[in-house]
């Protein structure tokens, strides 16, 4: 398994979340401001694409399968009981999240890309610790 690999996108993963830490909004006014805005909605953007970037390397290096798409992605990832019950289907939001955000699928909730800027820490750092606690299990 290339850990350093994985170990690099966990990096990768921190310091865009540090830097959502740092333009956090005080509150959803300050929010709605199209510069904070923008800023929350990329950061959040790319924070998602560095999961499913390491959630990808763990079913390549452990060999599970050549998935056809994302949602095969979290598919193997829970077959091979890395991540599952609650923080899969918290993978599987995140995942349908980004796609409103790239893809503007109807027009984007303002009041949820705020909820996800300021509560969405938690669920990325139990992503983090839960494959760093599985790349050292073994």
């Amino acid at each position: 398994m290339d850990r350093e690999r994985i170990l690099s996108k966990i990096a990768e993963l921190e310091g865009y979340l540090e830097e959502l830490r740092t333009i956090l909004p005080k509150d959803f006014e300050e929010f709605q401001k199209i510069e904070k805005k923008r800023a929350c909605e990329r950061l959040l953007q790319i924070a998602i694409e560095a999961v499913m970037d390491i959630c990808y390397l763990l079913v390549r290096d452990l060999r599970l399968g050549l998935p056809s798409d994302e949602e095969d992605i979290l598919d193997k990832i829970e077959e091979a009981g890395i991540i599952q019950g609650e923080l899969q289907e918290t993978l599987r939001k995140m995942r349908g999240f980004r796609n409103i955000l790239v893809h503007e699928y109807g027009r984007v909730d303002d009041w949820i890309v705020y909820q996800m800027t300021t509560q969405g820490f938690e669920s990325f750092d139990r992503f983090r610790k839960t494959v760093l606690r599985f790349l050292y299990s073994g």
